[in-house]
């Protein structure tokens, strides 16, 4: 059976965001160094999604690190994805573990971790991490590079 992901759907069109997440496809291409221990970073600092209460946006800092496994994920259909929560309503728990749960499910990397790193809702800013695991022995991995909610100034 041929396990070689198909073509990127989304490369060199003109493609509308999806109406939600569900709807979102996902597409993984071949690692090009397969069998090495390398990190790959996305960071979505302007990340949206609506309240489940309210209705009104919420705004994210999200970094998403993870080690390729056969496959990475590309960037464009990861930018249509994460862009579909703009009419998703969530609580920042499962937005965040979502996304991440979804990306490990799908692209079997070795290893992958999200930090959701939200604005205050209600005046209490809501940090929400997790991970699929140890990471790789050997793994360079740094600081997500997000300092915590200071307010202004």
């Amino acid at each position: 059976m041929d396990t070689t992901p198909p073509a990127p759907r989304f490369l060199g069109q003109a493609t509308p965001l999806p109406a939600s997440p569900a709807e979102a496809v996902l597409d993984y291409v071949p690692n090009p160094r397969p069998g090495l221990v390398y990190l790959v970073r996305f960071v979505s600092p302007e990340f949206t999604s609506l309240c489940p209460v309210t209705g009104q946006p919420d705004f994210a800092h999200l970094v998403i690190d993870y080690v390729p496994g056969e496959t990475i994920v590309e960037s464009k259909s990861l930018k249509l994805f994460l862009g579909s929560f703009r009419n998703h309503s969530g609580f920042h728990e499962d937005v965040t573990v979502g996304i991440g749960v979804r990306l490990f499910e799908e692209m079997r990397p070795q290893w992958l971790r999200i930090g959701g790193y939200w604005y205050p809702r209600g005046g209490i800013p809501i940090d929400v991490f997790w991970q699929s695991g140890p990471p790789p022995q050997g793994l360079w991995l740094p600081d997500q590079g997000v300092p915590g909610y200071r307010g202004r100034g």
